[in-house]
């Protein structure tokens, strides 16, 4: 990963605005501009971004790690053993240390919403000025560039590979669980066999039933799959950083009517909202796409989230597919087309794709069949 353009970027950004250093702790826009992820963040890091230098502070043991991955000129390391307490035990020092040459009143970029009250203090004792650079930031990351999008279509590939052995072997009697780990071992032994060195990030999550699939964001469990059970079998998967999700409703055995209903509103809204989809259109314009098919259904207090949000780096990034998102979309974002319904006393209902927006339209990154007599085991 070459940060180099997005730091110029971020530069220019900063000249424009006054701004002399800019601290970045979202842990996503660290990676973003610096290569580096660490596993945890209990321990803080902080990337800071001056004219002059681009600066990283880890703790002791990510010092190796950081040296390896990470793309910037100085790393500052702090210590939480003994033998090198000396050369400080907080990263607040090392803050301080970068910035206290910053006369009174300086602009200094932030994100606002990631920012510590911690670091927030230290910034006000030095008497800065704070300058928020949090909606740069995401906008920076709304457009990938071809090596983001060729790991996001492999995740694609992946991610769609996962989801259809786990389908594969639906039947009454195993749990959650157990249904998304045949996914995980084919996730596993395919990423090991075609991408060696590489790392993998994934999410699985398959809540069954009446009462589970209503509950959008729910873990995985021990509940046993029963007959007649609706399930929301949802994936993502991240190659090398970069994401991709795909989702499917199904059952195990015939679903009632209302079910048969709901399920047809939900695809119909997912297919319309495919088919709007493009740049040069409005985010809420895909909202209000699929919004449209829940209320000629009669389901739209069901309906209660957006059609879809960006995808990358982050799990959920901005921009999302929102009612009230004016943004104009462009070539080269990403996005899930994930419209669902939740009808207590009936089920949840959804399914999930990744889309990137080319100069010839909308390309479709993840594949497995859709209506209900594909998902129906």
């Amino acid at each position: 990963m070459d940060t180099s353009k997005r730091i110029i970027e971020l530069k220019s950004f900063m000249e424009k605005n006054n701004v002399k250093a800019s601290i970045i702790i979202n842990f996503e826009n660290q990676y973003y501009m610096s290569g580096f992820k660490a596993i945890t963040y209990s321990r803080p890091v902080v990337l800071v971004v001056e004219m002059e230098q681009t600066s990283l502070i880890v703790p002791a043991l990510e010092e190796n790690h950081a040296f390896s991955e990470a793309q910037a000129d100085r790393l500052y390391v702090y210590y939480e053993h003994p033998e090198k307490s000396d050369k400080g035990t907080s990263y607040l020092d090392h803050v301080k240390t970068l910035l206290s040459k910053y006369p009174v009143g300086t602009k200094i970029g932030v994100e606002f919403h990631s920012l510590s009250i911690k670091v927030a203090h230290l910034l006000e004792d030095l008497r800065l000025e704070l300058f928020d650079i949090g909606e740069k930031m995401a906008i920076m990351r709304y457009i990938k560039d071809s090596q983001e999008i060729e790991l996001i279509k492999e995740s694609g590939r992946l991610v769609s590979l996962a989801l259809s052995e786990s389908l594969k072997h639906t039947k009454p009697g195993i749990t959650e669980m157990e249904l998304d780990q045949y996914g995980n071992q084919t996730l596993f032994e395919e990423t090991s066999s075609k991408h060696p060195d590489a790392t993998l990030e994934f999410f699985a999550m398959s809540p069954s039933g009446i009462e589970r699939s209503v509950m959008p964001h729910v873990f995985s469990n021990t509940r046993k799959l029963e007959s007649h059970d609706i399930i929301i079998h949802s994936r993502q998967v991240g190659l090398n950083g970069y994401r991709a999700e795909c989702e499917r409703t199904f059952f195990v055995g015939q679903p009632t009517e209302q079910q048969k209903t709901a399920f047809q509103a939900a695809l119909e809204a997912q297919l319309t909202a495919l088919e709007v989809i493009k740049a040069g259109i409005s985010a809420k314009e895909v909202d209000n796409a699929a919004r449209k098919v829940f209320q000629e259904a009669g389901l739209e207090e069901y309906s209660i989230h957006r059609t879809g949000h960006g995808i990358g780096i982050g799990l959920h990034e901005e921009p999302s597919l929102r009612f009230d998102n004016d943004l104009i979309l462009q070539e080269g974002m990403v996005f899930t087309i994930e419209p669902g319904i939740y009808i207590p006393g009936v089920g949840g209902f959804r399914h999930s794709d990744t889309v990137i927006l080319t100069d010839k339209g909308t390309e479709l990154i993840t594949e497995y069949p859709r209506e209900m007599r594909d998902l129906i085991f």
